[in-house]
């Protein structure tokens, strides 16, 4: 099933023309279980690191790894404006609880208490973003795997039994 939604999608000509003209790796856009869950474990993982311009972080993985760019970028827009502070606030706490440190009080929203907090901050954001980055993305990496191997299983018994009723 989840096969079948990726393989039903067809590129236009548009798209062939543009991949053809700046020679983009055919491996980049294959759609097959290893790049697509590969390029959810990429996009997930650079995704929950708090960081600035994390699709070209995707993009600088590329030479290295062989995965489906559009999905990993794709699921780096999961920490987009609306759910930043949520996942940030999250990973703050994790960190704060991994280093056994009490978090900040007083919070005010002023640029002057954030340039004096700064170090009270970073160390337990990046400290929580670490089982969030490694751990979220590897379970879902884990899940897209065995839902496409199931999936494939399925539509093999389907095959096989339509073609023994067919036969007879």
């Amino acid at each position: 099933m989840i096969r079948k939604i990726f393989k039903k999608k067809q590129t236009n000509s548009k798209i062939k023309a543009f991949i053809h003209k700046h020679k983009i790796p055919s491996e980049y856009l294959s759609i097959n279980r290893k790049s697509i869950s590969r390029g959810v474990l990429i996009g997930l993982f650079w995704g929950f690191i708090p960081m600035p311009m994390q699709m070209l972080a995707v993009l600088a993985v590329t030479p290295f790894l062989k995965f489906n760019v559009p999905i990993a970028i794709t699921m780096v827009w999961l920490s987009n404006p609306i759910t930043m502070p949520f996942m940030y606030y999250m990973e703050y706490q994790t960190g704060n609880f991994i280093l056994g440190s009490e978090g900040l009080d007083n919070i005010e929203l002023t640029l002057e208490w954030f340039s004096n907090n700064l170090h009270k901050i970073v160390t337990p954001l990046y400290v929580g973003t670490i089982p969030y980055s490694l751990g979220v993305s590897t379970i879902i990496y884990l899940i897209i795997n065995k839902l496409w191997i199931d999936s494939v299983k399925k539509e093999t018994v389907y095959r096989r039994k339509k073609f023994l009723n067919f036969k007879s």
